[in-house]
């Protein structure tokens, strides 16, 4: 049986998604995304992957096969983030038409490159994570056809919650699959069980500790009257949706949804939360680095797919393909295992 099962990794930002399969056993051999801190920040945490920095419309198979040397029948899995402004309820600037999300708009139109090079690497299990607004009918409807299109007919829209799976921050992600997912639950721990053994922050380690940006001026007094669980603003998304910013932690529970644009303030002390902070509520582990800029480190973690609930996923996987394996059986690609 072979010791570690190969991944593709698609709009891999800053290595969540890869964290948690790496931490199951998978080998990462290559990853797509043209943002160059994401880009740095994962080839420093996974230097034996080829970090491929183009826009992901330009990228092929034989791209990867080049920078590789692995081919079409040695890669296991794809995992895939497109980006989920279009879709999000969070976004006030999406298309009306859930439709025009996917196709017309350009940064939605990434889905379908996703699903393109899915289809030219033919991988046993593909798995693309994006918000729940990608449920919506239409584009569901949309989805299932494209990958139809590609020789994948059965196609399961799992929901998952971060929190049910080991990660000490909320989050509802969808996750694309040619498999049903059913990961076993592993509750995650509480904001106060995270982050209560860091040091203060500047300190030499971790990495990312230092300390963060100051509260405006015009909001210390309102930070420091806030109770847990309080937010000092609200921002209009879609719809005339609302969504909290600037947090004060309850310590005894887990951390609501964290964003690239989140900041959360510490449940004891009246300050903003340090980048590793941020990290330890997604599940990073302290060895995994960022790079670039505050915000976009900041960015980096809010962004990624949790590492607990990656490697959640990525276990159910590894089951599913030693069954097949030790079952003899041959899977055709339009099948689930």
């Amino acid at each position: 049986m072979r010791e570690k099962y190969i991944v593709v990794d698609l709009f891999s930002g800053g290595g969540g998604y890869a964290r948690g399969f790496e931490e199951s056993g998978f080998k990462v051999i290559a990853a797509i995304d043209n943002y160059p801190p994401a880009a740095k920040t994962y080839k420093a945490n996974f230097p034996h992957a080829a970090m491929i920095v183009e826009d992901i419309k330009d990228v092929t198979y034989r791209d990867i096969v080049d920078v590789t040397g692995y081919n079409r029948g040695d890669i296991n899995v794809v995992i895939a983030s497109p980006p989920c402004e279009p879709f999000t309820s969070a976004n006030p600037n999406r298309m009306k038409n859930p439709i025009d999300r996917l196709y017309s708009d350009p940064i939605g139109n990434l889905f379908l490159h996703a699903i393109r090079l899915i289809g030219e690497f033919e991988p046993e299990v593909f798995v693309i994570e994006n918000v729940p607004g990608i449920l919506e009918e239409p584009i569901k409807k949309a989805i299932r056809y494209e990958l139809k299109r590609i020789g994948y007919d059965k196609v399961y829209f799992n929901i998952l919650k971060a929190e049910d799976y080991g990660s000490p921050s909320e989050r509802v992600r969808v996750f694309i699959s040619n498999i049903k997912l059913s990961p076993p639950k592993n509750p995650g721990p509480t904001v106060e069980d995270s982050i209560k053994d860091l040091p203060e922050p500047g300190s030499p380690y971790p990495p990312n500790h230092e300390y963060p940006e100051e509260v405006p001026r015009r909001h210390k007094r309102r930070v420091a009257k806030l109770k847990w669980g309080e937010s000092l603003i609200y921002f209009q998304g879609a719809d005339n949706s609302k969504h909290p910013n600037y947090i004060k932690l309850h310590p005894m529970r887990r951390a609501p949804t964290i964003m690239g644009s989140t900041r959360l303030i510490h449940p004891y002390e009246p300050r903003l939360l340090t980048v590793r902070e941020q990290a330890r509520l997604m599940g990073f582990p302290d060895y995994h680095i960022f790079l670039g800029g505050r915000d976009s480190q900041y960015n980096m973690v809010g962004e990624a797919v949790p590492p607990p609930l990656a490697k959640a996923i990525a276990d159910y996987i590894v089951q599913m393909i030693r069954k097949r394996i030790e079952g003899a059986q041959t899977v055709p690609r339009s099948r689930s295992l």
